[in-house]
C-alpha cells in the first residue's frame, strides 16, 4: 500500500490553488504547507505532496480514488475551472476492467491527474 506521493511544481500557488480546487470534490484539502511544498489529503494526513522545483519529465500520471462516479464528474468540473487541460473527460473506460469510470486532466505543469471509481452504478 502507498502511504503518500508527490509531483514536482513549477509554481506552488498556481498548483496549490489547481489541486485544492480539483481534488475538493474528493474530500481533499490543504493539511500542511511550508513555503516550497504543501501536502494535501483527508484529515488527518496528508497523502499528496507538491513541492517547487523543475517539474518532473516526463510528466507524471497520478489516479485518486473516488467513491462515486458524480465525484469523478465533479472532479474533471473542478479540475477544468482551476485551469486544468482536458485530457479525457468522465467516462466509462472499460479497457481496464467493466466497472472502470475515470477523467484525466493535465495540471498546470501537464503532469496526468486522474479520478477514478470502480464501482457500478
Amino acid at each position: 500500500m502507498i502511504d503518500h506521493t508527490g509531483v514536482t511544481v513549477s509554481d506552488l500557488v498556481k498548483s496549490k490553488h489547481f489541486y485544492r480546487s480539483a481534488l475538493a470534490p474528493l474530500g481533499y484539502e490543504v493539511l500542511m504547507e511550508w513555503d516550497t511544498f504543501a501536502g494535501l489529503g483527508v484529515k488527518p494526513k496528508p497523502d499528496f505532496w507538491i513541492g517547487v522545483g523543475a517539474p518532473n519529465k516526463p510528466p507524471m500520471h497520478v489516479a485518486f480514488r473516488a467513491d462515486t462516479r458524480a465525484q469523478v464528474d465533479a472532479f474533471y468540473k473542478a479540475a477544468m475551472a482551476a485551469g486544468g487541460r482536458d485530457n479525457g473527460p468522465p467516462g466509462p473506460r472499460t479497457v481496464y476492467h467493466p466497472n472502470y469510470y475515470g477523467a484525466f486532466v493535465l495540471d498546470p505543469d501537464g503532469h496526468n491527474i486522474e479520478a477514478v471509481c470502480h464501482t457500478p452504478e
